[in-house]
């Protein structure tokens, strides 16, 4: 299988989609760059003044308007240096933060199957870190690199009036280190680009470790957590050797090469001086300019270093940007007002993996307000149906039909706006009870709040609590206890008020007095809806208005809970043997 080609992002699209939009700040930081450094080219002029007229003219009135001239253009270019910084750097700071949203809201809408291949802290890295190289585009690297090319062509104009000979020889050793530049930063780009891919990898594996902390106290994995973080962050640490190796090459040969052109110049300069050719206020001057188009240049392998790295950035958001949302589907179009909540299965089948069916040819229909049970061992495939009747997942044959309508044609805003889940790991945001039961509808009342409160007994044991509805629960809700949370998560749906509702192991985190407090709540709850339950106690489903049984994605039995008792199959034995343990 051949590997796909990496996009590669183009300077066109940089100059179309960030640099061109942002063009008022980009001029205005350019004439900023544009007064800063033709400020600095007034003191070398007023040193060859200085040297060939003034001095050996005595004229002490010259001399003062002189240094008021240079002092003059040094205020400039601390003035101009500082409106630059504030312009281009804010401006940059806020074109960090819209971009940071805008991949944050695309990776939110991407499909579910895209998370179950991510880890979560390499998309936070993807979120927060590869964007941030754009600073150097729209911020001071880019205008100081336009500055610099301008400084350095002004230079070179009054080097050639000086002194054409003295010119060129330093034209080639520059135009030699402009090559060595072009070729190692068209190799250090890729280096930048891995960085961002090992630098997501030890984040997510850090995010995991941070997150799993009692598991690993648990087993006493310590060490091995540790170890396992110090070989990616030495990886980190050889990729940066190598483009530091690289820049720091390209630095040593400007260096080198720009060294032997000021030797050079010096016997030149000094051989012209002697035949009196030059004078030595000519030869400052020449040595001045020719720092000034020198310094940005070297100062290029810096700019380019850090533009490398901005654009290695660009790329991997560019890969993320183009990964298709979830409701990228065109056939999408139906917009349900009201949904009545008769849901049909018709021949679905579904596979994570190719040619690995998961589910195979499953049909069966639960008429609005009906509740329906999937019963079956680890791993029959219930969640999967689970998730093709709340849209996480989409068959790869057959229909699913919600009211007569397919549903891979409706809207998902539409659909998942009557839809309500309360999931086997209970997923809590970090804050208080109330945000959390607030989730689905914040405008909701406080009268409204309470009556989920209620209907799933949550006051039961917010009541012992200080701050009530308002206790801090942690992390993942880490401060309560697994039928605490349940008992939340359950509020959350019954305050979301939902048509489709969808209950996988709702009861499964709850001890005996707390299952038998949330039954009738969930009963509650259920009552008018179309409901499909998920739950290894089939004690909890014994009301259910048809029960499925699922083994390796298909459905061997379906029927009401003493029928199947009574035809003594394969829920039968599954009741049964709950029954003895």
């Amino acid at each position: 299988m051949t590997k796909k080609a990496e996009r590669k992002v183009t300077m066109s699209q940089v100059f179309r989609t960030i640099i061109w939009p942002r063009r008022k700040h980009l001029f205005l930081g350019l004439f900023l760059i544009i007064i800063s450094r033709l400020s600095g080219l007034v003191l070398p002029g007023a040193s060859k003044y200085l040297i060939d007229d003034v001095i050996p003219s005595n004229d002490l009135n010259m001399l003062k308007w002189l240094i008021l001239a240079v002092v003059v253009s040094i205020v400039i270019q601390s003035i101009t240096s500082y409106s630059l910084t504030q312009i281009l750097s804010v401006e940059a700071q806020h074109l960090i933060a819209k971009l940071r949203s805008q991949v944050q809201k695309h990776i939110i809408k991407l499909p579910i199957r895209y998370f179950d291949n991510a880890k979560t802290g390499e998309l936070v890295s993807r979120i927060m870190t590869d964007v941030e190289g754009v600073r150097n585009l729209v911020g001071t690297g880019f205008a100081q690199m336009i500055g610099g090319i301008l400084t350095a062509v002004i230079s070179l104009i009054l080097l050639i009036s000086i002194s054409p000979l003295m010119t060129l020889y330093v034209l080639l050793p520059v135009i030699v280190f402009g090559l060595v530049s072009l070729k190692a930063f068209s190799k250090i780009r890729p280096i930048f680009r891995e960085r961002g891919k090992i630098n997501a990898q030890v984040t997510g594996r850090l995010t995991e470790t941070l997150g799993g902390i009692r598991v690993i106290k648990g087993f006493n994995a310590e060490a091995q957590e540790i170890k396992t973080f110090e070989k990616g962050v030495e990886e980190l640490f050889l990729n940066v050797k190598a483009s530091l190796t690289a820049t720091s090459f390209v630095t040593s040969a400007g260096a080198l090469l720009l060294g032997l052109a000021s030797a050079g110049i010096m016997g030149i300069g000094g051989y012209m001086i002697m035949q009196g050719q030059m004078t030595f206020g000519d030869f400052l001057a020449f040595t001045l300019y020719l720092g000034f188009m020198i310094a940005p240049i070297v100062q290029m392998s810096n700019i380019g270093s850090q533009l490398t790295e901005a654009f290695a950035g660009l790329d991997r958001t560019e890969e993320i940007m183009n990964t298709p949302l979830e409701a990228d589907d065109r056939k999408r179009t139906v917009v349900l007002d009201k949904i009545v909540g008769d849901v049909e299965f018709e021949n679905v089948s579904f596979a994570y993996e190719s040619g690995k069916e998961v589910v195979k040819g499953i049909n069966f229909s639960a008429p609005a307000g009906s509740v329906t049970a999937l019963v079956g061992t680890s791993g029959s495939g219930k969640t999967t149906i689970a998730g093709l009747a709340a849209t996480f997942l989409n068959p790869d044959s057959g229909r699913i039909l919600l009211d007569g309508k397919d549903l891979q044609s409706v809207t998902l805003e539409s659909f998942r706006s009557q839809l309500g889940v309360v999931l086997q790991d209970d997923f809590l945001f970090e804050g208080t009870i109330r945000e959390n039961i607030l989730f689905p509808r914040p405008d909701a009342t406080e009268a409204e709040l309470q009556k989920a409160v209620k209907a799933a007994h949550v006051q039961e044991f917010t009541d012992r609590f200080e701050q009530g509805l308002d206790t801090l629960i942690g992390e993942r809700g880490v401060k309560l206890s697994g039928g605490q949370r349940q008992r939340i998560a359950i509020a959350r749906a019954i305050l979301a008020d939902p048509r489709i509702l969808i209950l996988d192991e709702a009861t499964s985190n709850l001890d005996t007095e707390s299952e038998t407090l949330i039954q009738a709540s969930l009963k509650e709850l259920m009552r008018g809806r179309t409901t499909f339950v998920i739950a290894h106690r089939l004690s909890t489903i014994r009301q259910a208005d048809q029960i499925l049984v699922i083994e390796q994605g298909k459905i061997v039995e379906r029927g009401k809970h003493d029928e199947l008792i009574a035809s003594e199959g394969r829920y039968y034995q599954l009741y049964t043997y709950q029954a003895r343990i």
